[in-house]
C-alpha cells in the first residue's frame, strides 16, 4: 500500500512540475488560469483549431495553438462561418464588417504555445 501511494504522489509531482515547465509566468497572468488549463488540454487531445474558454461581460473567449500563421488563419476562419469579413489587422486586433457593423477580435499571447482571442457578442446577433 505505501509503495502505491508513493508512486501517486510522484505521478503528480511529475504532473505539476510538466504545468509548470511548460506554462511558467502564463500561470499567473490571467484570472481563470485553471479553465484555460482545462481547455488548452481539451485542445490537445481533439483536432480542433479552437476551444471556447469561457463567456465574459463582452463576448466570448477562445484558445488555440500558437503556430506560425496560425493566429490569423483561424481567426479569420472562424469569422468566416459566422459571415463577417476580414478588413484590416491592427496590432493584436483583427478588423472584421458585417452590414456596416466593425468588432474587434482582440489575441493575445497565454504562452509561446498557446494564445487566447476575445470575440465580441455583437458577432453572434
Amino acid at each position: 500500500m505505501k509503495k502505491f501511494l508513493v508512486v501517486i504522489l510522484l505521478v503528480l509531482i511529475v504532473a505539476i512540475g510538466f504545468i509548470v515547465i511548460r506554462f511558467g509566468n502564463a500561470l499567473f497572468q490571467e484570472e481563470n488560469t485553471t479553465e484555460i488549463i482545462a481547455s488548452i488540454t481539451k485542445l490537445e487531445f481533439t483536432n480542433n483549431d479552437y476551444i471556447k474558454v469561457t463567456d465574459t461581460s463582452h463576448g466570448i473567449r477562445c484558445v488555440s495553438k500558437n503556430k506560425r500563421g496560425s493566429q490569423e488563419k483561424v481567426i479569420k476562419e472562424f469569422m468566416k462561418d459566422n459571415e463577417w469579413q476580414f478588413k484590416e489587422q491592427m496590432g493584436s486586433g483583427f478588423v472584421f464588417t458585417k452590414d456596416g457593423v466593425n468588432v474587434v477580435v482582440e489575441t493575445r499571447l497565454f504562452s509561446r504555445n498557446y494564445f487566447l482571442w476575445d470575440v465580441p457578442e455583437e458577432v453572434f446577433h
